[in-house]
């Protein structure tokens, strides 16, 4: 047991030994020599491998430049977060610290006493919220478990990196939106969020997203050459561009529909600013990836694009599925073809997001208001509680 009593010079270092190899005994005063030509500064850090920021620490290297970060494959010193290359990727991390909520202030009553009422809503409208809870609450876990475990692992950028963790909060604060609705309106929990185990309509989703978290996750896998660094643009698509991107917005347009027929305001009012959030991660992720085929040309061929094009459009097939799936009779003046022509047109703009041709000729936006609810800035919500860009009151500006 440590006494604090002792001489510290009498305990023997537990660091590890990446730490004891710069660790100077106490008793002597630190040697600085000057720096010898063998000692000329290059970085320890592997790149075939991708950087962790928790490699052996080498005394004397030198100073990061700008030149030296890239999103992927870095040799540069993680742990340095500044000199910043990619100012973009600093100010997506401010923005999403400045707009910060939690679900406790959302006042659910309301909801409460609409769904307790057997006259409030539809059953057709009951089956939409519970599926949509029940698959949101398993993707934004899902999401979390691909940023934490893999996207991190691969994306050698301070900056980016500190962005990642602050997505990783807010993945963290959707699931818990997800139980507040849950809980508050008393639904059967094992129901909703076991869903993607047992419903076919969530299922499908879940398991496409799952094939590209296995891949990404590998232990095995590493980025450094041009097959591993093509996986690994193709995943941070498929997650970014494509679930983040195209399987949300069913969901997103269904809930927020209630929302504006003053059903479910609580519920719907968690959506919005849910869907704020996940604006800014897809938009973060498009980023990363154009900033990829910047640095790593030679991955855009027309081989890898023919192949993102074909993802598109199953995942297109599968959302358009889900969302007959979820209102087979239509709801709230929404019918299953909307989505259908509305999913196409999403997709052509997370094509062009990208630099892909477009892939539905034509298609429209049948629900404008979306865009709206999107582009709304510093002004009250449609469910009149509190401002729509929900920000931290120091930087908050009511001009």
């Amino acid at each position: 047991m440590l006494n604090w009593d002792d001489p510290t010079a009498r305990f023997k270092s537990t660091a590890s030994p990446a730490l004891a190899a710069v660790q100077l005994p106490v008793e002597e005063a630190p040697h600085r020599p000057s720096m010898a030509p063998a000692m000329q500064p290059t970085s320890s850090l592997s790149a075939s491998g991708g950087a962790t920021g928790l490699e052996e620490i080498e005394m004397g290297a030198a100073r990061v430049r700008v030149d030296d970060k890239r999103i992927i494959n870095c040799s540069a010193d993680l742990n340095q977060l500044v000199p910043f290359k990619y100012e973009w990727a600093w100010q997506k991390y401010l923005d999403g610290c400045a707009n910060h909520w939690m679900p406790q202030e959302v006042n659910m009553t309301a909801d409460i006493a609409l769904w307790k009422d057997p006259n409030g809503l539809t059953e057709d409208e009951r089956v939409v919220v519970k599926r949509n809870l029940g698959f949101f609450s398993t993707a934004d876990s899902l999401v979390a478990n691909n940023l934490v475990l893999a996207v991190y692992r691969h994306i050698t950028n301070p900056e980016c990196r500190q962005y990642l963790l602050r997505q990783a909060f807010e993945e963290a604060l959707h699931t818990h939106a997800y139980q507040y609705c849950v809980e508050s309106l008393a639904l059967d929990e094992g129901e909703v969020f076991n869903m993607y185990r047992e419903l076919p309509a969530v299922a499908r989703k879940a398991e496409w997203a799952l094939l590209y978290t296995k891949s990404l996750g590998d232990p095995e896998f590493h980025t450094g050459t041009r097959a591993a660094d093509q996986r690994l643009l193709r995943d941070l698509i498929a997650f970014y561009v494509i679930f983040e991107g195209i399987f949300f917005y069913v969901g997103f347009v269904q809930i927020l529909s209630m929302g504006r027929r003053n059903k479910l305001t609580g519920v719907a009012e968690q959506f919005q600013y849910i869907l704020r959030d996940e604006s800014m991660h897809m938009n973060f992720g498009i980023d990363v990836i154009n900033q990829i085929k910047i640095e790593n040309p030679d991955l855009w061929s027309d081989s890898f694009k023919t192949e993102i094009a074909a993802m598109v459009h199953e995942a297109v097939d599968l959302e358009t599925q889900y969302a007959y799936d979820t209102m087979p009779r239509g709801i709230l003046g929404l019918n299953a073809p909307m989505f259908e022509e509305y999913l196409q047109f999403i997709a052509n703009r997370r094509c062009a997001q990208i630099g892909l041709a477009e892939q539905y000729s034509g298609a429209s936006n049948p629900f404008p208001w979306m865009s709206e609810i999107l582009d709304l800035k510093k002004e009250k919500n449609f469910f009149e509680t509190r401002v729509t860009e929900y920000q931290t009151g120091g930087v908050l500006s009511w001009d």
